[in-house]
Protein backbone atom coordinates (compact mmCIF):
# COMPACT_ATOMS: atom_id res chain seq x y z
CA UNK A 1 0.00 0.00 0.00
CA UNK A 2 2.94 2.10 0.51
CA UNK A 3 3.54 2.03 -2.98
CA UNK A 4 0.47 3.05 -4.04
CA UNK A 5 0.53 5.59 -2.34
CA UNK A 6 3.44 6.95 -3.73
CA UNK A 7 3.04 5.92 -7.29
CA UNK A 8 -0.78 8.02 -6.62
CA UNK A 9 1.33 11.00 -5.10
CA UNK A 10 4.18 11.03 -7.95
CA UNK A 11 0.77 10.87 -10.37
CA UNK A 12 -0.25 13.68 -8.82
CA UNK A 13 2.60 16.09 -8.73
CA UNK A 14 2.97 15.02 -12.74
CA UNK A 15 0.05 15.85 -13.69
CA UNK A 16 0.48 18.93 -11.70
CA UNK A 17 3.57 19.72 -13.35
CA UNK A 18 1.93 19.01 -16.98
CA UNK A 19 -1.38 20.93 -16.40
CA UNK A 20 -0.27 23.98 -14.59
CA UNK A 21 -3.38 25.19 -12.28
CA UNK A 22 -5.61 22.14 -11.20
CA UNK A 23 -8.83 24.58 -12.26
CA UNK A 24 -7.80 23.87 -15.58
CA UNK A 25 -7.07 20.39 -15.91
CA UNK A 26 -9.63 19.08 -18.16
CA UNK A 27 -10.04 16.28 -16.91
CA UNK A 28 -11.98 17.65 -13.66
CA UNK A 29 -14.02 20.12 -15.60
CA UNK A 30 -16.87 18.25 -15.59
CA UNK A 31 -17.34 18.01 -11.86
CA UNK A 32 -16.82 21.76 -12.23
CA UNK A 33 -18.95 22.41 -14.23
CA UNK A 34 -21.74 20.57 -12.28
CA UNK A 35 -21.08 22.04 -8.99
CA UNK A 36 -21.25 25.34 -10.45
CA UNK A 37 -24.44 24.64 -11.44
CA UNK A 38 -25.35 23.28 -8.31
CA UNK A 39 -24.05 26.56 -6.55
CA UNK A 40 -25.74 28.35 -8.66
CA UNK A 41 -29.08 27.39 -8.42
CA UNK A 42 -28.80 27.22 -4.85
CA UNK A 43 -27.94 30.72 -4.98
CA UNK A 44 -30.80 31.69 -6.84
CA UNK A 45 -32.97 29.97 -4.75
CA UNK A 46 -31.91 31.55 -1.41
CA UNK A 47 -31.87 35.18 -3.24
CA UNK A 48 -35.14 34.88 -5.00
CA UNK A 49 -36.60 33.21 -1.88
CA UNK A 50 -35.44 34.76 0.82
CA UNK A 51 -33.00 37.97 0.31
CA UNK A 52 -34.77 39.30 -2.90
CA UNK A 53 -38.13 39.52 -1.04
CA UNK A 54 -36.99 41.18 1.68
CA UNK A 55 -34.80 43.65 -0.22
CA UNK A 56 -38.37 43.99 -1.91
CA UNK A 57 -40.00 44.75 0.93
CA UNK A 58 -37.75 46.69 2.19
CA UNK A 59 -37.84 49.36 -0.97
CA UNK A 60 -41.54 49.31 -0.85
CA UNK A 61 -41.69 50.46 2.96
CA UNK A 62 -39.02 53.22 1.99
CA UNK A 63 -41.37 54.27 -1.70
CA UNK A 64 -44.14 53.95 1.18
CA UNK A 65 -42.70 56.16 3.33
CA UNK A 66 -41.22 58.46 0.85
CA UNK A 67 -44.57 58.86 -1.21
CA UNK A 68 -46.31 59.82 2.67
CA UNK A 69 -43.46 62.52 3.02
CA UNK A 70 -44.37 64.02 0.09
CA UNK A 71 -47.61 64.12 0.93
CA UNK A 72 -47.37 65.62 4.04
CA UNK A 73 -44.66 68.01 3.12
CA UNK A 74 -47.40 68.88 0.04
CA UNK A 75 -50.08 69.25 2.95
CA UNK A 76 -47.79 71.45 5.13
CA UNK A 77 -46.90 73.48 2.00
CA UNK A 78 -50.46 74.17 1.35
CA UNK A 79 -50.70 74.92 4.90
CA UNK A 80 -48.01 77.51 5.07
CA UNK A 81 -49.35 79.22 2.13
CA UNK A 82 -52.60 79.64 3.75
CA UNK A 83 -51.16 80.87 6.92
CA UNK A 84 -49.26 83.44 5.23
CA UNK A 85 -52.02 84.39 3.21
CA UNK A 86 -53.80 84.29 6.73
CA UNK A 87 -50.70 86.80 7.76
CA UNK A 88 -50.80 88.85 5.18
CA UNK A 89 -54.82 89.90 5.30
CA UNK A 90 -53.85 90.45 8.92
CA UNK A 91 -51.45 92.54 8.40
CA UNK A 92 -53.47 94.66 5.67
CA UNK A 93 -55.96 94.93 8.38
CA UNK A 94 -53.86 95.94 11.28
CA UNK A 95 -52.57 98.29 8.68
CA UNK A 96 -55.88 99.62 8.22
CA UNK A 97 -56.83 99.82 11.67
CA UNK A 98 -53.28 102.06 12.58
CA UNK A 99 -54.23 104.15 9.61
CA UNK A 100 -57.71 104.62 11.07
CA UNK A 101 -56.78 105.07 14.87
CA UNK A 102 -54.08 107.93 13.52
CA UNK A 103 -57.04 109.49 11.76
CA UNK A 104 -58.78 109.62 14.22
CA UNK A 105 -56.60 110.88 16.99
CA UNK A 106 -55.35 113.30 14.33
CA UNK A 107 -58.87 114.91 14.16
CA UNK A 108 -59.60 114.90 17.96
CA UNK A 109 -56.31 116.44 18.44
CA UNK A 110 -57.20 119.28 15.64
CA UNK A 111 -60.43 119.50 17.23
CA UNK A 112 -58.64 120.03 20.46
CA UNK A 113 -56.03 122.47 18.97
CA UNK A 114 -58.93 124.41 17.62
CA UNK A 115 -60.88 124.53 20.79
CA UNK A 116 -57.33 125.71 22.54
CA UNK A 117 -57.12 128.36 19.61
CA UNK A 118 -60.25 129.32 20.15
CA UNK A 119 -59.88 129.98 23.43
CA UNK A 120 -56.51 131.52 23.30
CA UNK A 121 -57.95 134.51 20.62
CA UNK A 122 -61.12 134.75 23.11
CA UNK A 123 -58.54 135.59 25.89
CA UNK A 124 -56.52 137.57 23.88
CA UNK A 125 -59.41 140.08 21.98
CA UNK A 126 -60.54 140.17 26.12
CA UNK A 127 -56.90 141.44 27.00
CA UNK A 128 -56.42 143.94 24.00
CA UNK A 129 -60.17 145.20 24.63
CA UNK A 130 -58.83 145.42 28.72
CA UNK A 131 -55.03 147.00 27.12
CA UNK A 132 -57.38 149.53 25.06
CA UNK A 133 -59.49 150.58 27.57
CA UNK A 134 -56.50 151.20 29.91
CA UNK A 135 -54.65 153.22 26.90
CA UNK A 136 -57.77 154.99 26.29
CA UNK A 137 -57.53 155.78 30.39
CA UNK A 138 -53.94 156.92 30.52
CA UNK A 139 -54.68 158.72 27.28
CA UNK A 140 -57.23 160.58 29.00
CA UNK A 141 -55.60 160.46 32.12
CA UNK A 142 -52.60 162.27 30.23
CA UNK A 143 -54.59 164.20 28.49
CA UNK A 144 -56.05 165.70 31.46
CA UNK A 145 -52.52 165.73 33.44
CA UNK A 146 -50.67 167.50 30.63
CA UNK A 147 -53.99 169.88 30.06
CA UNK A 148 -53.18 170.28 34.03
CA UNK A 149 -49.79 170.84 34.01
CA UNK A 150 -50.13 173.41 31.12
CA UNK A 151 -52.39 175.56 33.11
CA UNK A 152 -50.38 175.47 36.21
CA UNK A 153 -47.24 176.42 33.95
CA UNK A 154 -49.39 179.01 32.12
CA UNK A 155 -50.35 180.52 35.37
CA UNK A 156 -46.56 180.23 36.86
CA UNK A 157 -44.62 181.86 33.94
CA UNK A 158 -47.40 184.64 33.81
CA UNK A 159 -46.87 185.50 37.44
CA UNK A 160 -42.90 184.97 36.97
CA UNK A 161 -43.71 187.78 34.39
CA UNK A 162 -45.04 189.96 37.01
CA UNK A 163 -48.62 190.00 35.37
CA UNK A 164 -51.82 188.35 36.54
CA UNK A 165 -54.37 186.98 34.57
CA UNK A 166 -57.73 185.74 35.50
CA UNK A 167 -57.81 181.34 36.16
CA UNK A 168 -60.72 180.91 33.82
CA UNK A 169 -58.80 182.99 30.68
CA UNK A 170 -55.85 180.80 31.66
CA UNK A 171 -57.97 177.58 31.43
CA UNK A 172 -59.60 178.49 27.76
CA UNK A 173 -56.19 179.80 26.30
CA UNK A 174 -54.15 176.40 27.32
CA UNK A 175 -57.77 174.37 26.50
CA UNK A 176 -58.18 176.00 22.68
CA UNK A 177 -54.24 175.51 22.37
CA UNK A 178 -54.27 171.86 22.75
CA UNK A 179 -57.40 170.91 20.70
CA UNK A 180 -55.53 172.14 18.04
Amino acid sequence: MATETQELSQHAAEVQQAAGMPQLDFSTWGNQIFWLIVTLVVIYLILSRVALPRVGAVLADRAGTIANDIAAAEELKQKAQEAEAAYDKALADARVEAARIVAETKAEIQKEIDAATAKADTEIAAKVAEGEKAIAEIRAGAVEAAETVAKDTTAAVIAAMGFTAPEAEIDSAVSTRLKG
